[in-house]
């Protein structure tokens, strides 16, 4: 059955498809005596997705926020890692299809995640930039800092306008954090590198389809965030959804175009799909229902865990938000669990903690909502920092990234400005 040469133990096999934080959680408590671990993900390194903004605006270098898989598990028995995308499950004989070949497993556990949804609007997914992994983030800076550049010799003033127009549609908490980081750009960097452009040019829109930005946090924080941009000088558009591009303009549903060559589309998520799924563990947005155990619907040894899994409960009607305290208590819980079952033991029910929410949009701004407390402004802020450097794996990545945000924070500043690719997207 196994194509992908991995010696089998009499230890049981539990392959893991994704190393976000579900998949980094689970496999890190496994490891060792009782289990072999088998990790499959398409890329070689777990990346931090809360900063991806900061990579965009360039404010740190993606390496900060990577860390290669082998190097974290290095020290951990019996586990093995394969850098592959699964395309098929097949439950029934209980292995997996990946394009370096099959895979077989005592226990599988589906970890990949969510990649950008673009609601089915073909131009829309041909010219966005989304930002859910480093290459897209990069991708991201990449056009930025390219569309300055040629904004400096474009002699068509709407031309020249559009290219210093950037519009991203969704006020989640990725769509604020990237707004607020553009606007820190445009105020305290773009003066100094492209002093022949005037300040004033370069135009942030934020748009949001509903009628406050932050929808999961409370309405105090989303009054404070919405407060902080437009200080900031972001130009914010709720009640209005993205329809379409069409001829380099953004068309919104009332009509309303906004001609730009930089699109950020941070509006929606959509499950990673896999061959051999059953229809009826699908939920929105390709989502995988599982029970309270984390188990789909017939398999005692198929599971899901983080974004891509849908669990309900009552005070969660609509499935856990897809955040990481969510997807890293889920991998430790079942973590638990598996080692439980093998020797006998009942399963334990997943009941998420809520610690609270975070989301900044620039230095001293930032709103935080910790259980009853509100917080905002400075000391949310320094809550934030706290809580994303404890987050990150690896204790040079913990110093690069704190040493690049005292620089920022003292210098006003960030040397990472290169342009490394000759066509950016949208060129």
């Amino acid at each position: 059955m196994d194509t992908i040469k991995i010696p089998r133990t009499s230890q049981k096999r539990v392959v893991i498809i994704g190393g976000g934080f579900a998949g980094l959680a689970l496999a890190d408590k496994l490891c060792g005596d009782h289990f072999q671990v088998v990790l499959v993900d398409r890329h070689n390194y777990h990346q931090f997705q809360p900063l991806l903004y900061q990579v965009a605006s360039a404010g740190l270098e993606p390496s900060s926020i990577s860390f290669p898989f082998r190097k974290n598990f290095s020290k951990k028995r019996n586990f093995y890692f394969r850098m592959a995308a699964v395309t098929r499950i097949v439950s029934d004989q209980n292995y997996i299809e990946t394009p370096i070949g099959t895979l077989s497993y005592d226990y599988l556990v589906i970890a990949a995640g969510t990649t950008t949804n673009f609601f089915g609007n073909e131009n829309i997914r041909k010219a966005a930039l989304p930002m859910k992994s480093v290459e897209e983030a990069l991708t991201l800076r990449n056009t930025l800092l390219y569309n300055l550049e040629r904004a400096l010799d474009c002699t068509d003033a709407d031309q020249k306008q559009a290219l210093l127009n950037i519009v991203i549609v969704g006020g989640g908490a990725t769509g604020v954090e990237i707004a607020g980081a553009l606007s820190e750009m445009k105020r305290y960097i773009i003066p100094k590198d492209y002093p022949d452009l005037a300040d004033h040019e370069v135009n942030i829109y934020l748009i949001e389809g509903s009628s406050r930005l932050l929808n999961v946090m409370s309405e105090e924080a989303s009054a404070h965030v919405y407060k902080f941009l437009a200080e900031m000088g972001v130009c914010i558009i709720t009640e209005k959804h993205v329809t379409d591009y069409v001829d380099g303009k953004v068309i919104m549903s009332d009509g309303q175009t906004i001609a730009t060559n930089t699109l950020i589309w941070v509006s929606g998520v959509t499950a990673e799909r896999f061959g051999g799924i059953a229809d009826e563990c699908l939920a929105r947005a390709g989502r995988l229902v599982v029970n309270e155990f984390n188990q789909l619907k017939g398999h005692s040894n198929l599971f899901a865990i983080g974004d891509i899994c849908m669990q309900t409960e009552p005070d969660f009607p609509n499935g856990y938000p897809q955040v990481a305290p969510v997807a890293i208590q889920q991998g430790e819980l079942l973590a638990k669990n598996l080692m439980q079952v093998e020797k006998g033991g009942a399963l334990t029910p997943f009941k998420y903690k809520d610690k609270g929410s975070l989301a900044t949009v620039g230095r001293n701004k930032a709103v935080a909502d910790i259980k009853k407390i509100k917080l905002q402004g400075f000391v949310a802020w320094a809550v934030w920092l706290l809580v994303h450097l404890r987050s990150i794996l690896g204790v040079k990545n913990k110093l690069m990234v704190l040493i690049n945000w005292i620089w920022n924070y003292v210098m006003y500043d960030q040397s990472l400005r290169f342009i490394f690719r000759s066509r950016p997207k949208g060129d």
